[in-house]
């Protein structure tokens, strides 16, 4: 099979793959937030009974991020990807058919695990791509995980549109639309093959030292912490302080719509991302932008919220991916990306729980508001500590 290398449309690969966030992360996992507000009313949920739902989700993907290096070596990096992809497609489809919460709950475990080996694996392979095409490598980076902004666009275009129009109780007919846009968009990545690239053989297995990566680590903690609240949280927010069905939408896609054009924005930063220093920033925008609607509601206000948060928050796992880039051979990306992603992974399952109950405790979503932005400045403080390593893996 021909290699990665030998690419001759990198970018327009990096565009199908970047089909496997879109499904997994932008419709399957954030699309949640649009429909949460209809079946909380539906269901008479509590705020932690809502947040539960996105903890479960998360839970899968922490569950995703432990197995799929060990599946990519048993089944290769592409058909983990297309694993993931089909299986976020099923969640979709029993979300749509089901109103058992103990259903809805496994729906979302499988939305999650889906997610993280479409979305790992798929980052592997772009890492891979920008390897060998280095004069673009940060752009192709940012394009692979931009994608996901597809979906946040999709999904907030259908669902307030569909709620306004169909009116209560008609959840299920929006996690049917999603359902079908998966199966439209998984077709286009599924039957164009891309192959994956041999593994270096460096005589060992490449390991990774965690020690010397401990702040960074708990800087993207406080990512996973910090971001999952506003985006689980921000729609039911924008619609408690009288948003119409509109502005619900707007706001969304002006989400997605930042992390679209984020890889035009911070290419430059991606290619200095051998320190902590371009997590420091991004997570340092991120609480500023996650802090705005504290201070005030207002259209304007809300819509700089929107799209500066949606500008940052996907680069931030462009930048955690270009350090274990530029700070370990290519055998040990798999295997970094997984370690990321299981901090990641454990950070958010976290988050939507615990700023569920603290909302339900006040009777407010403005202090879930508050965690996330503090959380995500803790985080950015952190991370402009981490240094880059001299050499992170030994071979055994």
């Amino acid at each position: 099979m021909p290699s990665l290398s030998a690419t001759p449309h990198p970018a327009r690969t990096i565009f199908i793959l970047s089909l496997a966030p879109t499904i997994g992360l932008g419709i399957a996992r954030f699309g949640y937030a649009l429909v949460l507000p209809d079946m909380r009313d539906s269901f008479a949920w509590s705020y932690s009974a809502a947040g539960f739902m996105n903890t479960i989700n998360a839970a899968g993907y922490l569950f995703g991020a432990l197995v799929t290096a060990a599946l990519t070596r048993r089944i290769g990096l592409f058909d983990t990807v297309r694993a993931g992809v089909i299986a976020c497609i099923v969640s979709l489809a029993l979300c749509a058919i089901t109103s058992n919460f103990g259903l809805l709950s496994f729906a979302r475990l499988l939305a999650g695990a889906g997610g993280a080996f479409g979305f790992i694996a798929g980052g592997a392979l772009a890492a891979h791509i920008a390897q060998a095409n280095p004069d673009r490598s940060a752009f192709l980076l940012g394009l692979y995980y931009g994608g996901s902004g597809v979906g946040i666009i999709v999904s907030g275009l259908v669902a307030p549109l569909m709620l306004d129009a169909l009116g209560a109780g008609s959840w299920p007919k929006i996690w049917a639309a999603f359902a079908l846009i998966g199966v439209a968009l998984g077709l286009v990545l599924i039957l164009k093959r891309i192959d994956t690239p041999a593994t270096p053989d460096n005589g060992g297995t490449a390991r990774i030292a965690l020690p010397q990566i401990t702040i960074y680590l708990f800087a993207y903690f406080c990512f996973g912490a910090g971001y999952i609240a506003y985006m689980t949280f921000m729609i039911a927010y924008v619609r408690d302080v009288g948003g119409s069905v509109a502005a619900q939408s707007i706001f969304w896609c002006l989400i997605g719509l930042g992390t679209i054009v984020s890889p035009w924005l911070w290419r430059g930063l991606l290619a200095r991302g051998e320190s902590g220093m371009a997590l420091a920033v991004l997570l340092a925008i991120n609480a500023i932008t996650a802090g705005l609607p504290l201070l005030s509601s207002s259209p304007a206000m809300l819509a700089v919220s929107a799209f500066g948060f949606g500008a940052v928050f996907f680069t931030v796992v462009g930048a955690t991916t270009a350090f274990a880039r530029f700070n370990y051979p290519p055998a040990a990306w798999p295997n970094a990306i997984a370690v990321l992603a299981i901090i990641f992974g454990i950070g958010q399952t976290l988050g939507p729980i615990a700023t569920g109950a603290i909302s339900d405790a006040l009777g407010s979503l403005s202090s879930a508001l508050t965690i996330s932005a503090v959380t995500l400045a803790v985080g950015a403080i952190a991370a402009a500590f981490q240094r880059p390593l001299a050499q992170s893996t030994t071979n055994g």
